[in-house]
């Protein structure tokens, strides 16, 4: 098969199997593994020489770790030392330790056995994070010392990815001679990338800023990751290490949030054609004799590395129920075991059938990991024999014990501590949740009746005297979590008025049915207080400007829907789900629609709004639908885009 021909079977596979996945919920990564195997040589055979491929998928581990680099934050590392060093670094060595030796007992080589305890030390972050900000458990403490954990072994790939090659040494001297010398050059490539991060790299970025082009800022980007790794790598060390440096030096710069935004393109598609590669290697055929032994290695490491978890939290002083949840969260491998797996079976120390069984431990774990992460919590109070909220959380109510017709603030970050100094001021009483821990205690400490916990927690909900409630207020701005808040809610107090803060109104009508009574869209209600202000300072009278925001509202925001598209507007699968825009139509004497009024064109069943017409300079808002449609009319129409293009298609064809 020719060059073109094998990349368009990658692509074409890769397309519709991260469709596949993606709907049914399971990570990209697993898709593109599965598209490897599908192209790959134990597959359908598409490939005939994966090496082509393997130079460029390096550059996806490049940049991967450039952008690890970026969102290291040695500030963060010493805020959170204590779970870092007593969870986090005390995990990795012991499962390593564990892991190796019981490969070298089942008759590994030392090399292979510590590639396998790596491989399996590690966590998924990329997963684990996305599910912990999905279900709002980032800042409970089990979250926090997930994150802890997953710190220190992003840290920890780094050396691992030095060492593995120095492992294919074939003396034991030699080995240690060649790790002596990669620390020496490793200092000194250290020494030169910070000097340059220090003194070089912000004067190049303020001088390419300067310029306003975005293509020369993403080529620069490019060119000092690049730059970077190719110095480690003539120094005999990792290119990953290189671009991990560098990312590291402009993780405090101003440019940190552009440069990863830049990057990210390059580093998405290059890292799914490093992942495609590696699912080339996965031997189907072993994977279909060696069943038992895959669900054996998979039940018992992931065991081992809930237990260790467990242990060493409790050790560090965290609550029991705390320690099983985190040791469920990070349970599975990660993708970072996939690039050993791969550097492992490039350097030859891992052979080709453990590699595979390896990489279908690797794929079931990820897949079984939201399922893990959405049931931790309730787990580990079985495990702990604890109960749902503990008792000393439910009496921590400074003062006012014997609340009634009282306001219940659910979230209380900016938006809920505004809310309550305007209810102090009219002496209005007030209970706060809120599942930040850090954020509770310094309430507490000034006197705020706030408990610490989740506000879909019934007990929670009941110690804050919601039955007494006159109104609950659910401040967080987050949807998903929003709706199971109204849920529990209504389950307890079918009565009591909600009122609900979202960031826009994407999910209005479902927060509704839910049994919110009213949700205010802050981005929208920002838009309505500044006509507002533009209204006033034009000479309107305020009680015209107050009747055309009540009108609004009533209308769920009518007027503050469907807007002409720009170059920036997102246009990515999730936005195009939910967002209504505006088009303009022009009517030529050959259109189907020209002549007919606008009711006979039936719009309202093919979901579009007829905003406007525009008729000879003139504008008529909301058009008669008896108006019959002439030659030169702009018809403007809102809906969402696919919509609106049929829409558009009738109206000038027809059918």
């Amino acid at each position: 098969m020719s060059g073109f021909l094998e990349i368009l079977a990658i692509l074409t596979s890769a397309v519709l199997i991260v469709w596949i996945f993606r709907r049914i919920k399971l990570p990209a990564i697993l898709a593109y593994l599965v598209a490897g195997m599908v192209v790959g040589e134990h597959g359908l055979a598409f490939i005939q020489d994966q090496g082509d491929y393997e130079h460029f998928a390096e550059l996806g581990i490049v940049f991967l770790l450039f952008t690890l680099g970026l969102e290291f934050s040695i500030p963060k590392l010493l805020a959170m030392r204590h779970l870092v060093i007593s969870v986090g670094s005390l995990q990795v060595g012991i499962s390593l330790f564990v892991f190796t030796l019981i490969a070298f007992v089942l008759g590994q080589t030392f090399a292979s056995s510590f590639v396998i305890g790596g491989v399996l030390a590690l966590s998924s972050t990329a997963i684990v994070i996305r599910q912990l900000s999905e279900s709002g458990a980032m800042k409970r403490k089990s979250g926090q010392i997930s994150v802890a954990v997953l710190l220190f072994q992003d840290v920890a790939v780094v050396p691992l990815l030095i060492i593995i090659p120095m492992l294919a040494l074939e003396s034991e001297s030699s080995m240690t001679i060649a790790l002596l010398l990669a620390l020496v050059k490793g200092v000194f490539v250290v020494g030169i990338l910070m000097l340059a991060g220090k003194w070089l790299l912000p004067r190049l970025f303020n001088l390419v800023a300067q310029v306003r082009t975005d293509e020369l800022f993403v080529l620069t980007t490019l060119l000092v990751t690049l730059v970077a790794s190719a110095l480690t790598q003539w120094f005999g060390l990792s290119m990953a290490l290189g671009a991990f440096l560098a990312g590291m030096m402009l993780s405090e710069s101003q440019y940190k949030h552009q440069l990863e935004a830049d990057i990210r393109p390059y580093r998405d598609i290059l890292l799914g054609l490093f992942f495609i590669t590696v699912g080339m290697k996965l031997d189907i055929g072993v994977l279909v004799s060696s069943p038992l032994t895959i669900i054996s290695i998979l039940v018992v490491f992931m065991v081992i590395k809930i237990v260790v978890i467990n242990l060493l939290a409790v050790r560090a002083g965290e609550a029991s129920k705390d320690a099983w949840a985190s040791g469920f969260m990070l349970a599975q491998m990660g993708e970072f075991g996939f690039v050993l797996i791969a550097l492992a079976t490039q350097v030859e120390l891992l052979p080709n059938e453990i590699a595979s069984i390896l990489l279908g431990v690797g794929v079931i774990s990820m897949a079984i990991t939201p399922f893990m992460v959405s049931n931790a919590r309730s787990w580990s109070l079985k495990l702990s024999h604890d109960s749902q909220v503990d008792q000393q959380e439910l009496q921590q109510l400074p003062e006012n014990n014997d609340l009634k017709d009282h306001v219940i603030i659910c979230g209380f970050g900016r938006v809920g501590q505004t809310v309550s100094r305007f209810l102090k001021q009219e002496n209005i009483a007030f209970v706060a949740i809120d599942i930040d821990p850090l954020r509770t205690s310094k309430a507490r400490d000034a006197g705020e009746n706030v408990l610490f916990g989740s506000s879909r927690q019934a007990e929670l909900l009941q110690a804050a005297h919601l039955s007494q409630a006159k109104l609950v207020v659910i401040a967080f701005g987050e949807d998903k979590q929003s709706l199971e808040v109204i849920q529990k809610v209504r389950t307890l107090s079918p009565d009591v008025p909600i009122l609900v803060r979202t960031r826009n109104d994407d999910h209005l009508e479902m927060l509704q049915e839910a049994g919110a009574n009213q949700v205010v869209p802050e981005i929208l209600e920002g838009s309505l207080m500044l006509v507002s202000q533009v209204l006033s300072l034009s000479g309107v009278p305020f009680s015209r400007i107050m009747r055309r925001v009540q009108q609004e509202r009533k209308s769920h925001y009518n007027h503050l829907h469907g807007f002409y598209q720009g170059e920036h507007t997102d246009m990515s699968p999730e936005a195009i789900d939910r967002i209504e825009f505006a088009h303009a139509i022009l009517l030529s004497d050959d259109s189907f629609a020209t002549g007919s009024t606008i009711e006979s064109l039936q719009l309202g069943t093919r979901r579009v709004i007829v905003v406007a017409l525009k008729r000879a300079g003139i504008e008529m808002e909301t058009p008669d639908e008896s108006t019959i449609l002439q030659a030169q009319d702009t018809l403007i129409v809102r809906g969402k885009p696919r919509r609106v293009e049929r829409a558009e298609r009738f109206i000038q064809e027809g059918g």
